[in-house]
């Protein structure tokens, strides 16, 4: 166990050690207010505080962040320790920068909460993040600094504490495919009217063999299976059922027949969740229906899973929105317009509602790749 003193205790600070110390390095601490009590301790103990108390402490000097119950600009000058980059210095302490507010600031998506520019689809633009524009945005920063500070927190730690019975193990890579199926099928199964409109707008010689009985180019799900049995994955399938088509809801609408196996048949193989449609952000009541909807296609009692349509996430309107419909893991944390870690971390999370100033029991799931922004956006191949 270790001991964190701090002058004051706080919401911010009680989430960030949850995160940093039980879920990520697998130690359970304790937050104390008593000076006296922490010099006494004779175990692992961290000061973070404006100044030191004792010579066996592990001193971190406290950036104001985690004591400020407002959402303001933050000055914020990054530089580079031990070849990663950091912010939030600190001075005469056993670690270079403050890691429980600047791990805080991003994992909390601090920045998407002040004023930003919005890019064509109304979400916030990677173009403002720092991550981005101080070149960090494909590293997984938090999990790379807890490596360096388990490391120094070992070191330093009394003889018989964490030094002999803390043996931190970093996360070791796993791949998880996850999938947004907004259009089940590309001519199948949407109608005579949709397919006319669409041949009269773009006239192909492959929709008309496709629907002559030939395969269509989107039913690659079989594909998909046997490269799941032959690498033993574990996808999750995010399914859009918008009850009707708008501009950005271009589904095979849930009532087909063809939907309601094609749903049935992957939530017997895998985890399914629900892909909102882009109505329900204008509409919040419509993301229930959808819910409901997949439930009863699938057979299962509940849907707690989701992926926002266009990685569409506005803080803290959409959480809240998923919250209050029952969703309990969330897979929208990731840019649709680049790749990298947003939140700069490669580990899941609980949401920490900043105006509100409370832990939720939303978990974040984030992503790091996402195929559409490396063809489209970033213009890779796939070498």
């Amino acid at each position: 166990m270790v001991l964190i003193y701090s002058h004051i205790s706080s919401s911010r600070l009680r989430y960030i050690c949850h995160f940093i110390f039980r879920e990520q390095l697998g130690i359970d601490f304790e937050l104390t207010i008593d000076s006296e009590a922490f010099k006494n301790h004779e175990g692992a103990k961290i000061n973070y505080s404006d100044s030191k108390i004792d010579a066996n402490e592990f001193y971190i000097q406290n950036h104001p962040l985690l004591f400020e119950n407002e959402i303001k600009e933050q000055a914020i000058d990054c530089f580079t320790s031990s070849g990663s980059k950091t912010f939030f210095k600190t001075a005469n302490s056993d670690f270079p920068f403050d890691i429980f507010a600047a791990s805080f600031y991003l994992l909390s998506r601090y920045e998407e909460y002040l004023p930003h520019e919005k890019d064509e689809y109304g979400r916030f633009a990677h173009k403002n993040s720092l991550a981005y524009k101080e070149d960090f945005l494909n590293q997984p920063l938090i999990n790379i600094w807890l490596n360096e500070f388990a490391d120094k927190l070992k070191a330093k730690s009394p003889a018989g504490s964490l030094r002999t019975t803390f043996n931190f193990q970093p996360s070791t890579f796993s791949f998880q495919p996850t999938y947004d199926i907004d259009i089940a099928y590309s001519y199948k199964h949407k109608g005579l009217l949709r397919n006319a409109g669409g041949f009269i707008k773009s006239p192909s010689a492959e929709r008309i063999k496709v629907l002559g009985g030939g395969k269509d180019p989107f039913d690659c799900y079989h594909w998909l299976n046997n490269l799941h049995k032959q690498y033993q994955l574990e996808p999750i399938y995010f399914f859009l059922v918008a009850e009707k088509n708008g501009e950005f809801d271009k589904n095979i609408l849930p009532r087909k027949e063809a939907m309601w196996q094609l749903v049935k048949k992957h939530a017997a193989l895998y985890y399914i969740g629900i892909h909102p449609s882009w109505q329900s952000n204008a509409k919040p009541s419509l993301l229930k229906n959808e819910m409901e909807w997949l439930a009863e296609m699938s057979g299962l009692k509940h849907i707690n899973i989701s992926r926002q349509h266009y990685i569409k996430l506005s803080l803290p309107q959409t959480y809240r929105t998923l919250i209050e419909a029952g969703i309990e893991n969330e897979f929208s944390m990731g840019y649709g317009s680049i790749n990298g870690f947003r939140a700069s971390v490669a580990s899941p999370f609980f949401w920490y509602d900043l105006e509100k100033e409370i832990q939720t029991s939303l978990r974040i799931h984030p992503f790091c790749f996402m195929d559409a922004n490396a063809y489209y956006e970033q213009k890779q191949n796939a070498e």
